[in-house]
């Protein structure tokens, strides 16, 4: 045993012991430090509940009413069709989240953590989302219990070329609306002018590709993904000025060849919603379809990376559970697998939120 684990052990048998639990909220010098842990502790024990006061925020548009103008449990109860003493309570729970804050004269206006999720959209579908999850992740035991649950969100991820239309189109909306930052980030830490073609597979309805073709007028866009997925696509890029650079090929990327020639293919959020067997075949198939000299690009959040530990194996390991396929990975995972798959030159990319996104270039 390491002497880093050997003091953990000491100071986490000394912290268990409530005679020291005491002492240390008592002492002076201890005082600030063991409040900090108890509301730490806490906030772990009513997670679900905040979870909820920001669904209820969301969906009774009270952030949006609040930028407007402040208002009271009044003017809030009339807007949300909610009676007063239930949109005062729901206000005050979004002030003690930081969501609100309270103004001198007692109404309610936007709170810094509220202005934040403002800034940012696609948080939005993903909270609305949500809804789903919760509901699967109910009881995490029996969950656990089942490596492929029949649960909605392995219904509402129904990856399959005979999907319907309605299912196509509901998981590439929010997959669409969630890809905006991303691409921001990947654009900011990788030079996209050194390619002629990028080919974005599994790239639903082109807004990663939408992005980088904005970014960069002379690259040529190749887009993958299933054929009701696709045809979404279509529709939807054959309205903007992009698409005369646009390519579409349905493909099941699991089962089929890649299309040859691009020089530069791009997996933004699919490798880490698949099995480790899956996976190999696709980065394989995906260097056989490169052209000579060209390169694969991995975006997706990743594990192991210093400030979000939580986001990858606590939220998505229990979300990619709960759609019964998938594993969060840290880089040297994802070498090990394009190590296996042919690649050799591998490099891992810095980007300005890697709690969003981290990526990996490899040739």
């Amino acid at each position: 045993m390491s002497l880093a684990d050997r003091f953990a052990d000491w100071r986490n048998r000394l912290i268990a012991n409530q005679d020291f639990q005491s002492w240390a909220v008592r002492n002076p010098f201890t005082r600030g430090v063991a409040r900090q842990k108890t509301k730490a502790t806490f906030d772990l024990v009513a997670g679900f509940v905040y979870s909820q006061v920001l669904s209820a925020t969301v969906e009774s548009g009270l952030l949006e009413a609040v930028r407007a103008s402040p208002v009271t449990a009044a003017d809030f109860a009339a807007r949300s069709g909610l009676p007063e003493d239930g949109a005062l309570r729901l206000l005050r729970a979004a002030a003690a989240l930081d969501l609100l804050r309270v103004r001198a004269d007692g109404r309610f206006s936007l709170g810094e953590a509220g202005a934040a999720l403002l800034g940012n959209p696609a948080v939005f579908a993903m909270i609305r989302h949500h809804k789903a999850f919760y509901r699967d992740i109910a009881d995490p035991l029996a969950l656990l219990r089942a490596r492929t649950p029949e649960t909605e969100l392995s219904r509402f991820w129904a990856y399959t070329a005979s999907a319907s239309d309605t299912d196509a189109a509901a998981y590439s909306a929010l997959m669409a609306e969630t890809q905006a930052l991303i691409a921001q980030n990947v654009l900011a830490a990788y030079d996209f002018r050194r390619h002629l073609t990028v080919m974005d597979v599994g790239g639903g309805l082109g807004a990663f590709l939408t992005a980088v073709g904005t970014a960069h007028d002379s690259l040529n866009l190749v887009l993958v993904d299933l054929p009701p997925v696709v045809k979404l696509a279509e529709a939807k890029l054959s309205a903007t000025p992009l698409w005369p650079r646009f390519r579409i090929e349905p493909r099941d990327m699991l089962n089929d060849p890649l299309p040859q020639g691009a020089d530069l293919i791009t997996l933004v959020r699919v490798v880490h919603d698949h099995d480790d067997g899956p996976v190999r075949q696709l980065l394989a198939s995906a260097r056989k379809a490169l052209a000579p000299g060209g390169k694969l690009l991995i975006a997706e959040p990743m594990a192991g990376i210093p400030g979000a530990e939580a986001m990858a194996d606590a939220y998505f390991g229990f979300y990619l559970w709960a759609m019964g396929r998938g594993v969060p990975r840290r880089p040297a995972d994802l070498q090990k697998l394009l190590q296996d798959a042919g690649f050799r030159h591998i490099r891992q990319l810095k980007t300005a939120q890697p709690l969003l996104v981290s990526a990996i270039i490899a040739s």
